[in-house]
């Protein structure tokens, strides 16, 4: 397996305790998610119909603000393995570092890939990826940039698995040909069990992708929790408000350990620290799991923290 946030079983083996013990802040994934609420017995038992798949179609517009054919997939990533199947093999380019799937799915089914630092390396690509809020240093790129681009490329992958923080960066309000526009559900509603996400663009390409996904993309609970959730505008309002919030206070508590801000979203922070590793066990003699790279051995991701008692554990461990 490539290297991600959420290896809790790692943190476990090396460091004891149970995984209720633990606070998972390797990952992006909102600490306190949407209340899921009841679900009927009927998400559980049948298989889920077209109406209430077209339901979450819409409710994922709603969410989205667009009006772009949409297609629900079990998560962000069961769209990125579908990607290599939208075209023949040939040059795909990412804008680095980034998500470490991406190169490795494309290059399993033979295309050539090419990792750039440069935003404008990324023209003449047969497939172009940018992250956008990128992950893990959280650097954006204004949407007229991507515009730009896209008539440059044989097709643009915009993953805004982080946007639902930053929605003035997202081009999923439009249906233009050659763009396709990746979104996750269970970071920002904190649900990613539940492995919902969606992918969005131009009415063709997204009949290819639901054609190759199958019939029964997404399973009746996520149909249900995520029509619920995607239509809760007071919820996301408040939620993004406190995430805002809460970043600013991680960013202060880590001060006293002289860590530099690198980037980030607001439900990720990245340090650089005078070595990654050993922060990563001091907080993990705590019970407390961050993110490390092995390509930048200074880097520090931490999530940010749920309910008091998650800041106060973090707190005192920051301080010993």
């Amino acid at each position: 397996m490539r290297e991600h946030g959420g290896n809790l079983d790692q943190a476990q083996q090396r460091f004891g305790g149970r995984a209720e013990d633990w606070i998972d802040l390797s990952t992006g994934i909102n600490r306190l998610p949407y209340p899921v609420g009841e679900v009927s017995s009927r998400a559980w038992s049948a298989l889920p119909s077209r109406a209430e798949i077209e339901a979450l179609h819409q409710a994922a517009r709603h969410a989205y603000r667009t009006s772009a054919a949409v297609v629900a997939l079990g998560g962000a990533q069961a769209a990125i393995q579908l990607l290599p199947q939208l075209a023949p093999p040939g040059r795909a380019r990412i804008l680095a570092p980034t998500y470490n799937e991406y190169a490795g799915v494309l290059s399993a089914a033979g295309w050539e890939v090419q990792e750039v630092g440069d935003f404008d390396a990324l023209a003449g690509a047969d497939l172009a990826i940018v992250v956008n809020p990128n992950n893990p240093d959280g650097r954006c790129h204004p949407p007229r940039d991507l515009l730009t681009l896209l008539p440059r490329v044989g097709r643009l992958v915009v993953d805004e698995s982080f946007a639902d923080v930053a929605p003035q960066l997202s081009l999923a309000s439009g249906d233009r040909p050659g763009l396709l526009i990746l979104r996750s559900f269970g970071k920002f509603y904190g649900l990613a069990g539940l492995r919902l996400g969606f992918a969005l663009g131009n009415s063709s390409d997204i009949a290819r992708v639901a054609a190759i996904s199958g019939p029964w993309p997404v399973s009746g609970a996520a149909i249900a929790i995520g029509c619920r959730a995607l239509r809760d505008d007071a919820w996301a309002e408040a939620t993004s408000a406190r995430l805002a919030r809460d970043c600013g206070r991680l960013d202060r508590i880590v001060q006293s350990q002289g860590w530099t801000l690198v980037g980030g979203t607001q439900l990720f922070r990245l340090y650089e620290t005078p070595d990654a590793l050993a922060a990563q066990e001091k907080l993990a003699r705590r019970h407390i799991w961050s993110r490390v790279f092995a390509r930048e051995p200074t880097w520090l991701r931490l999530g940010l923290p749920g309910g008091e008692p998650e800041w106060s554990r973090l707190a005192e461990a920051l301080a010993r």
